[in-house]
């Protein structure tokens, strides 16, 4: 039995896998369309992108037809499947699963290819974290546009840009870079892929932004506020700059299995929390629209430093600046953790998860600023 168990090629058991999941997925909607894919593939997964993409308060499935409803009170009493936008537990569950399996999945690629394992590979993916969060902000433009009745991209394309499908999006993007800029360096069109890589991801980025811009230019939903990535941008190279110096002359530890990678680490996250500072605190004063707290942490923090924070000195500073402090904080403790133990025990799924953990606080971050950049 032990022998058998040896024989099995992990890969090619990951591949086997991934292909019976779909197929059983496949083949279950076919054969119980209201129970599979009704009742949990469009219920959990497409439903909400549904709602979403089309501005509708939810979307509900009767008789195999999908039925768009407006107001919540009609969403309240609507039977059967309903789904409206966002996450559910079912939903964040099996995302969840699904990263890491697909995590699994592209260390086994990157061990078949033999790349990954070196710093190159993380500042090649760096360009494409700032296009994931670029790209989802042209959703955010579209939804504008859509309220106003002339949304620039038409449903269902615009789906792949909603989350979590756009989480998809991009990794699929990525993916094909990766696979064109190996594939370049290993018929000698170029010495190595890692800059060809991060070329695209740079391109892909500009013309994301450049979007963005031309919207801003040619409607009347979109503005432009130049001094919101000067300060976020400034204001996190300082912070990280700070960090940085700090660390590497009183804990030099901490940036021992990172180097230079963990400073983008912490660049990534400080974007995030000053982004949500200057959008939840300092609005109008940089002449933005209204935001609110979209994540749970961001909200509970504010909510505490409401309560203990004195009204005067919240009137002046605001109450969500401590988010700041907490998402620089957490990116050091990440730094920290990735020691060079780590790094030589699995170089390639460390990397991939430090590439990951880089995303979680740039992508959103990317988003906030870009957001405020334009007033969507």
């Amino acid at each position: 039995m032990d022998d058998a168990f040896d024989r099995i090629d992990p890969a090619r058991a990951w591949a086997v896998t991934a292909a019976g999941l779909i197929v059983a997925l496949v083949v279950g909607s076919v054969a119980f369309p209201r129970r599979v894919y009704d009742g949990f593939v469009w219920r959990y997964f497409w439903g909400p992108v549904v709602a979403d993409g089309t501005g509708s308060a939810c979307a509900q499935r009767v008789g195999g037809e999908t039925v768009l409803l407006d107001g919540a009170g009609e969403c309240r009493q609507a039977a059967g499947v309903v789904a409206e936008s966002g996450y559910t537990t079912v939903s964040t569950v099996s995302y969840a699963l699904v990263l890491v399996f697909a995590l699994i999945g592209v260390v086994f690629l990157l061990r078949r290819l033999e790349i990954g394992n070196g710093r190159g590979f993380f500042f090649a993916l760096f360009p494409f974290m700032l296009f994931g969060g670029a790209l989802r902000t042209v959703e955010d433009a579209n939804v504008a546009l859509l309220q106003a009745g002339d949304p620039a991209i038409p449903f269902p394309w615009s789906g792949l840009l909603i989350s979590p499908l756009i989480y998809f999006t991009v990794f699929f993007v990525t993916l094909a870079a990766l696979l064109v800029s190996v594939a370049a360096a290993r018929r000698e069109v170029v010495r190595r892929y890692e800059p060809l890589l991060a070329g695209m991801g740079t391109v892909a980025l500009v013309v994301t932004v450049g979007y963005l811009g031309w919207l801003a230019s040619t409607t009347d939903l979109l503005d432009s506020h130049p001094s919101v990535p000067i300060v976020t941008l400034v204001g996190a190279t300082l912070i990280t700059a700070l960090v940085w110096v700090g660390t590497e002359r009183y804990a030099p530890e901490v940036n021992a299995g990172t180097g230079y990678m963990g400073a983008l680490v912490v660049w990534g996250h400080t974007i995030d929390g000053i982004a949500n500072v200057l959008s939840l605190d300092w609005a109008s004063a940089f002449g933005l629209p209204t935001y609110t707290p979209k994540h749970v942490v961001n909200s509970a923090i504010i909510d505490v430093t409401s309560a203990l924070q004195p009204d005067s000195v919240s009137n002046a500073i605001g109450t969500a600046w401590p988010f700041l402090f907490v998402k620089v904080g957490a990116a050091l403790f990440v730094v920290w953790v990735f020691n060079e133990e780590i790094f030589e025990d699995s170089p390639r799924y460390s990397m991939l998860l430090l590439v990951a953990v880089t995303a979680v606080g740039l992508g959103p971050g990317t988003r906030d600023f870009l957001r405020a950049t334009f007033g969507i």
